[in-house]
């Protein structure tokens, strides 16, 4: 899968990260051996060595920032880590949800030991249904989705939609496995029905306003085109 370049300066460079890559090596994910890493892809498509300043998940699609030096890692960090940056995600979820919500729950921290508060924001775009059964249901019910999370803790978004019994179509650890099957079967599609659309911030460089957008990956689409959309 090829990664592209949405937005580069002379600090940073804003890549759109495709499913099913891993940014770095790392212990938690020790067992994927043998797969390239983006960073690597990265080295080896632009010969540069990147910094990444935010994390994306490994099942996780689209826009992630990268510092071109280690000298500029920490002024971007910051903005993530003091919620400065607003980051918009779509998702595809099981089920009608309704028009707009907001979950506050904890959530575990990355040493799966200490919860930490946890805010995400949702709105709903579109429901869909799909004339297929599952048990026990005649037919299946779908809602793409906008996420807004004030927070960013690790597998936040993926967490807070399982909480509230509508957990994204293709999540392998909070989803649901009957509908996931439905999609691998019907679809031909096994990926995380969960893209990194947007991100807002103020450049701490260039002092000026950075928008970033990234549509889904072609799969959606492909799946879309075959669900019925249904009012709400």
């Amino acid at each position: 899968m090829d990664v592209t370049c949405c937005y580069q300066d002379e600090y940073i460079a804003v890549f759109n990260k495709p499913n099913d890559i891993l940014i770095h090596h790392s212990y938690m994910a020790r067992n994927l051996i043998g797969e390239k890493t983006l960073l690597e892809i990265l080295q080896d498509k632009y010969h540069h060595k990147y910094t990444p300043v935010h994390r994306l998940d490994r099942k996780t699609s689209g826009l992630i920032v990268m510092a071109k030096s280690t000298e500029y890692v920490k002024e971007f960090q910051s903005l993530f880590e003091f919620s400065n940056v607003k980051k918009i995600y779509l998702a595809l979820v099981r089920g009608h949800i309704k028009s707009e919500g907001a979950i506050s729950s904890p959530v575990k921290g990355k040493d799966s030991k200490a919860y930490k508060e946890a805010c995400t924001y949702y709105t709903c775009i579109k429901h869909f249904t799909l004339n297929e059964p599952v048990a026990p249901y005649e037919s299946s019910r779908y809602s793409l989705i906008q996420l807004n999370p004030s927070t960013g803790r690790m597998h936040q978004l993926r967490i807070h939609m399982n909480k509230i019994s509508h957990p994204i179509v293709g999540d392998t650890k909070y989803g649901d496995r009957f509908h996931n099957r439905l999609f691998q079967r019907k679809f031909e599609i096994s990926y995380l029905f969960l893209h990194a659309h947007q991100l807002k911030f103020h450049h701490p460089f260039l002092n000026k306003e950075i928008c970033l957008e990234q549509t889904t990956p072609l799969f959606w689409e492909k799946v879309q085109s075959k669900l019925t959309q249904v009012d709400f």
